[in-house]
């Protein structure tokens, strides 16, 4: 199994600012970042101090989050942190949608898209079932329907269990959907998919590292692009209780997130 990126996730540490998760992932072996936006608080400071950091530790910023569609009219704020993104040299950004509508959705997917045609910066969609994009097969009638150039689909190894989803399935979606994936490990079994407030506090708080739980991790690096980098997501309540130093956090997670794909590289199955 070829060398894969591994990237820490904003949401392994939610407590810290911007400046402070660039910092963490670079001090513990991350190749890149991925970086939580919120346009209100969001400065000039904020983006030099942030690009800068990415610089001197020489990681990748691979994702910003998160845009969330609602119901209603589009959020200007959505195009406020597109434009932050592009500023800091990220490559993608996040989408999730809590809006009912799937037509509505599809139509603002495609108009964030659009928006961020000129820039070097994927939109990628990512489903759960405390979403009204609730699985895999909900979020690609979304893709086909925006068809946008710049449009990926994010796969969350969590979501797509617990949504009921089949690794094998995305074998047959378009390769170039594909711009980076979440990696996260958990129990085999969950909430149910109609309890959208447990699988929300699953989510959040009761993520393991992987190789620490039963999800079929192997099967969905087999379907997904060999070379897709990972955004290792492994929100956990319990792990920023025993590790609060933000680094040392980190740290526990690049050493098991390497130590399992070292794992899986030697397993033929």
């Amino acid at each position: 199994m070829p060398q894969r990126i591994i990237s820490l996730a904003s949401g392994v540490m939610p407590e810290a600012t911007p400046l402070q998760t660039v910092q963490a992932a670079g001090a513990a072996g991350f190749d890149a970042v991925g970086i939580w936006i919120e346009p209100a608080k969001w400065t000039a400071q904020t983006t030099r101090e942030v690009r800068q950091a990415v610089r001197d530790h020489g990681l990748q910023l691979l994702d910003a989050e998160v845009i969330w569609l609602r119901p209603g009219p589009a959020n200007p704020d959505h195009l406020r942190a597109i434009d932050i993104a592009a500023e800091i040299g990220a490559a993608n950004v996040l989408v999730v949608s809590s809006d009912p509508d799937a037509a509505a959705t599809a139509s603002k997917f495609a108009a964030l898209c659009e928006y961020a045609r000129h820039m070097p910066l994927r939109m990628a969609l990512e489903f759960g079932a405390f979403t009204d994009v609730p699985d895999l097969e909900a979020a690609a009638a979304v893709l086909e329907h925006a068809a946008q150039p710049n449009q990926a689909l994010l796969v969350d190894a969590l979501h797509l269990q617990r949504s009921g989803g089949q690794a094998e399935r995305l074998e047959r979606l378009p390769a170039q959907w594909f711009s980076y994936a979440q990696l996260c490990d958990a129990p085999l079994s969950g909430p149910s998919a109609t309890d959208r407030a447990a699988i929300r506090a699953e989510a959040v708080d009761g993520r393991l590292c992987p190789g620490a739980g039963e999800l079929p991790l192997h099967g969905l690096l087999k379907a997904l692009p060999p070379d897709l980098p990972l955004s290792v997501e492994v929100r956990s309540r319990q792990l920023r209780d025993d590790y609060p130093d933000l680094v040392t956090r980190a740290e526990i997670v690049q050493r098991a997130t390497r130590q399992w794909l070292d794992e899986m590289s030697r397993c033929p199955a």
